[in-house]
């Protein structure tokens, strides 16, 4: 069967980080006479060589390539698409990993869209990928209608033939942003290209010791070199006007601008950064005219235009300022309706611990000129923050905490002003609701819930939280798509996250009184401090003495008031003795999981009655009062043992 899919690894002493990458691409849903991995190693000298070796002798799907070192990765990508039989071509960092299903997914929608780029979600561990690009599937992309731009990693799929028929290879040596050159043309080239959203494809690793290639500090005589090889490619393959522009203000914005600014620039040391402000303050004059800057966000255009002016010090001024701007979100409520969770939330940004405001009767301005200072320059920002709120925006992303794979959730918000007390400013509010179906989150975990502001220019991120303990409030939890969701408050910091499936005394069965318990006739109901809606199924467990019977039974939601009512059928003929009773949320689960409820069912002569067993807790503290108790006696007897003998 031919090829579909050859994923090419670049492989340089990465240690044991390679083994989430050759198990994910083992665990690949794709056929596996359907796919191949070619391992390029670039000369490693930790062992690497020797386990690969190793890999390949026992799995045929996977193949090694040795070659004496080159520096970069260009070459061994270069040498693995030579060698790759596939119909695409797949590049995957040696410290990187891919989702279980990328492989099958990005084929199928590539072939589906007739795409010569396929471009699959990110997530990142500790590092930064984009996200814009993300919020939905684009199965025709261009870099006109879609920041496909902002992506210039090769973590891509290709196909095979587009890169041969216009003779694309990564530039070799040792360089940076080789990526970059490759990338862009591919975009700028190709037929079509399709983004796929609504699955994670790609996790960006950094390492925990920071030794990826990415975050060594670079030369940037030699980085800026590279960039220019990028803006030559956009040059080469656009004319000038608008998209180019656009084009080019990524690597203005991505590369130099934003490494200008806040905490990024203040934590370099004093004689790098200055090196690192002049190798850019000549790209900006030497390729970027006033178009370029121009579409940048006002804090932007105000670095940009610092920097063209060789204004160091005045550069280093405002991003000590903007370092202390950040945001913050206040939750407002969290409640179940239906199947779905209301988060309601506001969002501001403050400066110096306190809310920022703005002026009261600002009108956007463009700016006439460099800042003559950085006073000046705050003061347009400002201003401009408070005429553009009509563009503010704030999303919730619910980020799963051990993958970083994060989604967008359906958010409605309104943009409120409240005067401060001069009466000649104000500050800038957003108040919004999101809509959760926890049904529609692909896996399971611990879901942190973050807000994304878009507000003066400034896309800043922060946790949902805190919330006071005193007036925070405290939902059940809820069952969606046969699983158990928990929204609660972390300690101690007091942010919103979601656990799924809680488990275990999280999930509050034991809350679950004797009066909330009746049996009449062959029916049993009890009150349930879970949410769910009309109808949900469950599965009901009764044991005793080594007997095992099962009843199906359905949650029903309580009105006006929180919880759910549990409703089943007894067994048939329940046998005499006590049964205890445990509650499946996900009866067509393979595995089903059962949680203990703290009551139990007597039968006899009489009938079936209802009581209550102690909680687990209880009989700790029992068994452990028993042993004190124990202990104790045995300390007062032993001397009058040892006194007879």
């Amino acid at each position: 069967m031919p090829v579909k899919v050859s994923v090419i690894v670049p492989v340089y002493n990465p240690g044991t980080y390679i083994e989430d990458c050759i198990s994910s691409l083992r665990r690949q849903s794709l056929p596996p006479e359907e796919y191949e991995a070619i391992f390029v190693d670039d000369g490693s000298t930790d062992g690497t060589s020797a386990r690969l070796d190793r890999l390949t002798a026992e799995d045929p799907r996977m193949r090694v390539i040795h070659q004496e070192n080159s520096g970069w990765s260009g070459k061994p990508r270069n040498v693995g698409i030579a060698a790759a039989r596939g119909d695409f071509v797949m590049f995957v960092d040696n410290d990187d990993y891919l989702g279980d299903e990328a492989l099958e997914r990005m084929y199928a929608y590539g072939v589906a869209n007739g795409a010569d780029v396929v471009v699959g979600k990110m997530a990142g561990k500790n590092r930064g990928v984009p996200v814009e690009l993300f919020r939905r599937n684009h199965p025709r992309a261009t870099v006109e209608n879609a920041p496909l731009i902002d992506s210039l990693t090769p973590h891509k799929m290709f196909r095979r033939v587009f890169l041969d028929e216009i003779g694309l290879r990564f530039p070799e040596g040792r360089r940076r942003l080789e990526d970059h050159v490759f990338v862009t043309e591919a975009y700028l080239r190709a037929a079509n290209v399709s983004v796929l959203s609504d699955y994670v494809c790609y996790y960006h690793i950094r390492r925990d010791d920071a030794s990826n290639a990415g975050f060594q500090r670079f030369d940037p005589v030699g980085y800026f070199s590279n960039l220019r090889e990028a803006l030559d490619v956009v040059e080469r393959y656009t004319e000038p006007g608008p998209v180019r522009d656009r084009l080019f203000r990524r690597w203005l914005r991505v590369e130099m601008v934003e490494r200008l600014r806040g905490r990024r620039l203040l934590g370099l040391p004093d004689d790098y950064r200055r090196e690192l402000f002049g190798e850019i303050h000549k790209v900006v004059v030497e390729r970027f005219g006033p178009a370029v800057a121009a579409g940048l966000q006002p804090t932007q255009q105000v670095v940009a235009s610092l920097t063209a002016a060789d204004r160091y010090d005045d550069v280093v001024a405002f991003a000590e300022w903007e370092a202390g701007v950040v945001p913050t979100a206040a939750p407002t409520s969290v409640e179940w309706a239906g199947g779905s969770l209301l988060i309601g939330f506001t969002t501001e940004y403050a400066s110096a611990g306190a809310p920022m405001t703005f002026p009261a009767d600002a009108a956007r301005t463009p700016p006439a000129d460099t800042p003559k200072n950085v006073e000046e320059a705050v003061a347009w920002v400002g201003a401009e923050a408070a005429a553009r709120f009509d563009q503010a925006t704030a999303d919730l992303l619910l980020r799963e905490r051990s993958s970083s794979a994060q989604y967008f959730q359906p958010v409605e918000f309104t943009r409120e002003t409240v005067l401060a007390d001069d009466g000649e400013h104000m500050r800038l509010v957003l108040r919004a609701t999101a809509t959760v179906d926890p049904g529609m989150l692909p896996g399971d975990g611990v879901w942190d819930a973050v807000v994304r502001v878009k507000l003066g220019g400034w896309t800043k991120e922060c946790r949902l939280g805190p919330a006071p303990r005193a007036t925070r409030p405290e939902p059940y939890a809820g069952v969606a798509a046969g699983r158990a969701v928990l929204p609660y408050w972390t300690e101690p910091h007091g942010n919103l996250s979601l656990d799924i499936p809680v488990k275990g005394r999280r999930l509050g069965l034991g809350q679950v009184r004797r009066p909330d318990v009746t049996v009449s006739g062959a029916r049993l109901r009890a009150r349930i401090p879970l949410h769910a809606v009309d109808g949900t199924p469950v599965r009901l467990r009764f044991t005793s003495a080594g007997r095992t019977l099962y009843t199906p039974g359905a949650l029903t939601a309580e009105p006006e008031r929180p919880g759910s009512r549990l409703e089943a059928a007894l067994p048939s003929g329940l046998p005499r003795g006590v049964w205890r009773v445990a509650l499946c949320l996900d009866p067509d689960a393979a595995e089903p999981r059962f949680g203990g409820l703290p009551f139990a069912l007597r039968a006899g002569r009489g009938g079936v009655l209802v009581v209550q067993v102690p909680r687990p807790g209880s009989v700790e503290k029992l068994a452990r009062r028993a042993r004190r108790v124990l202990g104790v006696a045995r300390a007062r007897v032993a001397p009058l043992i040892r006194g007879r003998w």
